[in-house]
């Protein structure tokens, strides 16, 4: 089994999240980490753990760079029961309603295809304090990856 991140990014800031988790994650496992924009929605594999790390654009979009990965889904409709997925995303909670809706729009898709979330839904807050790579490696830590062999 194998760890896959992949991020969706408007400016680069998702990319750095994913980076910082890929760091922390890779210290046990094996870890593949791909922009959305080069991934290809037939090569998700229900026998690999997948971190979704998606930022939030425009008035609750999905990032320009994760469109046409979630294009391919709505489109081609994958069965994904038995995949197993986290999400962190990304936002700025002056936007109110749609504050972090890139990584909920993620979950949501993943979710009507089969695939069970686990963990706690993190949520970075452009307006707070802590910088993103750092929230998403404390995020990381607690992150319990699950033994998909037994699953």
């Amino acid at each position: 089994m194998r760890i896959v991140i992949l991020f969706g990014t408007e400016m680069g800031t998702a990319e750095l999240a994913a980076d910082a988790i890929a760091d922390v994650l890779a210290t046990a496992h094996d870890v593949a980490i791909y922009d959305m924009s080069d991934f290809d929605v037939d090569d998700l594999d229900t026998g690999d753990f997948h971190v979704l790390v998606c930022s939030t654009y425009g008035t609750g979009e999905l990032p320009t760079g994760a469109e046409p990965f979630f294009d391919q889904l709505d489109d081609r409709l994958p069965d994904l029961t038995g995949l197993r997925f986290a999400v962190f995303g990304l936002g700025d909670s002056v936007y109110g309603d749609t504050f972090n809706r890139g990584g909920e729009i993620c979950a949501e898709k993943f979710r009507a295809r089969g695939a069970v979330q686990v963990g706690e839904h993190g949520r970075h807050d452009n307006s707070g304090l802590a910088r993103p790579q750092d929230q998403a490696r404390e995020w990381a830590q607690r992150l319990t990856v699950p033994d998909l062999a037994r699953a």
